[in-house]
């Protein structure tokens, strides 16, 4: 007996949504992780705010935020001890952030994905007494990219950043930033960073806003930048027209500085 053309329709539309429901549940259900941003609080409500966060928070993982660091430990920096080498110290996160799509519809919240594999070092001088960053040089580990969804983070293996192929990201300042002279207070300071920024193997020039803190013994960098992704090479990634990425993305960091 041959099916009802109504029952085969029918099992086809159910076979439809239930596709629809897995890739809305695999991609587009969004990470729902809060922007990097410097905290705002003393070390120790700090430590607090660490304690009562969950474990989806710890370092390098995709919901690492500002509210995760520890207290500062060690000499506190002033405007006397601000020159000098330093280096990307425990809890710097650099990572991505974009809005994915369902054929049409867009997901809820961004996808997020962060890593802790940063090197690099900052040269930090004093000019009449105002602390000014000389030099910067920064270094991401692009294959240890991390989301809350593994299919994702294999997928970009050899789409989209393709980590595979373009394993390493740079930035170097090319332009000093002379700093206020009130940034010796732990005051939060308002900056750009003028320099080179390498992803997916292509090199721009880019002005990078960011704010930058003293806390305890670190110094704190956080900024962010809009990353179109023709500027640098990047299809976005697309399963078959019916899941895709958005044509741009924010690159974002929370950088600890300690001395070297």
């Amino acid at each position: 007996m041959r099916p009802r053309p109504a029952l085969v329709l029918g099992a086809i539309a159910l076979l439809i949504v239930a596709g629809v429901v897995a890739a809305w549940a695999l991609f587009l259900r969004g990470d729902n992780v809060a922007p990097l941003a410097l905290p705002s609080v003393a070390p120790s409500a700090a430590q607090s705010a660490a304690q009562s966060a969950s474990a989806s928070t710890a370092p390098g993982s995709a919901g690492a935020s500002a509210a995760s660091l520890p207290p500062a430990s060690g000499a506190a920096v002033d405007a006397g001890n601000i020159p000098g080498i330093w280096s990307i110290g425990a809890n710097s996160v650099v990572g991505y952030r974009v809005r994915e799509r369902l054929a049409n519809l867009s997901a809820d919240s961004d996808a997020v994905g962060r890593t802790d594999q940063i090197t690099g070092t900052v040269t930090m001088a004093s000019s009449e007494g105002a602390p000014t960053v000389a030099d910067a040089a920064f270094s991401v580990d692009m294959t240890t990219l991390a989301s809350d969804r593994q299919m994702r983070d294999n997928r970009l293996r050899n789409d989209g950043i393709e980590t595979d192929s373009f394993p390493t990201a740079t930035f170097t300042l090319t332009s000093p930033v002379a700093l206020p002279a009130d940034a010796a207070t732990g005051a939060q300071i308002e900056i750009t960073l003028h320099g080179d920024l390498t992803l997916h193997g292509v090199t721009k020039t880019v002005d990078i806003p960011a704010k930058a803190q003293l806390n305890g013994s670190l110094i704190q960098v956080q900024g962010s930048l809009p990353i179109a992704f023709a500027d640098y090479g990047i299809t976005p990634p697309n399963i078959a027209g019916f899941v895709s990425v958005e044509d741009n993305g924010t690159l974002e960091f929370l950088i600890n500085l300690t001395r070297a």
